[in-house]
């Protein structure tokens, strides 16, 4: 039976707080390691239990989100950041990706649909808002005629990175080495018009959602 998913909690209020953890504790599969109600508590609880999963929320009293992501990846955290937030501003769902969350929600989403992201995100999976992936999506320099450029195997590396996979799972995908495919991911981007992996995920999220 393989290991639970481990999810961190952090929320600045207690009854969202007890509300997640009262969702989660009756899934199959996955289990709470923990609660934090600001970034300090966050952070310690995430080095001491090494979750798979956290549950951001981007307003928290001191240290924001945001600041907890930098810290995060400045401390190379394997945990997938899945940021659950009221924050609804344009400019915070793309802050937040590019600070390494790897999915956006928002409160109102359905509690199954949380949890089904929830597996997602552990998965592997770049997994956004429809709201929010709107937003990153009008943010970027996007050369939506780049798909056209693009070889059979580079469109290949371009889905792979859609599912949010690493340059080695992709080389074991794929039968190739990494050498290879940092190779194809950087005409891919170059193709594309895009900055980042991240952009090019979207970018591959959009075309088959046939934007």
């Amino acid at each position: 039976m393989p290991r639970p998913i481990s999810v961190l909690i952090v929320d600045d209020h207690p009854v969202v707080r007890q509300g997640l953890r009262a969702l989660l504790q009756v899934q199959d599969g996955i289990e709470v390691a923990g609660e934090a109600g600001d970034a300090d508590a966050a952070l310690a609880l995430a080095a001491e239990h090494a979750p798979d999963v956290i549950l951001l929320d981007l307003k928290l009293p001191g240290m924001d989100g945001i600041a907890v992501l930098g810290e995060l990846q400045a401390r190379q955290s394997a945990a997938r950041v899945l940021v659950l937030t009221s924050a609804t501003e344009p400019a915070s769902a793309s802050l937040a990706v590019r600070s390494g969350a790897a999915g956006v929600l928002y409160k109102d989403v359905d509690p199954d649909a949380l949890v089904r992201a929830i597996r997602a995100v552990h998965d592997g999976h770049l997994l956004l808002a429809p709201e929010a992936a709107e937003t990153l999506l009008r943010s970027g320099n996007w050369s939506w005629g780049g798909l056209d450029a693009l070889t059979s195997r580079e469109r290949e590396v371009l889905a792979e990175l859609a599912k949010g996979r690493s340059n080695r799972e992709i080389a074991r995908a794929l039968h190739v080495s990494e050498k290879t495919v940092k190779a194809h991911v950087s005409a891919v981007l170059a193709k594309l018009g895009v900055q980042d992996r991240t952009q090019a995920a979207l970018f591959a999220v959009r075309h088959e959602q046939g934007a």
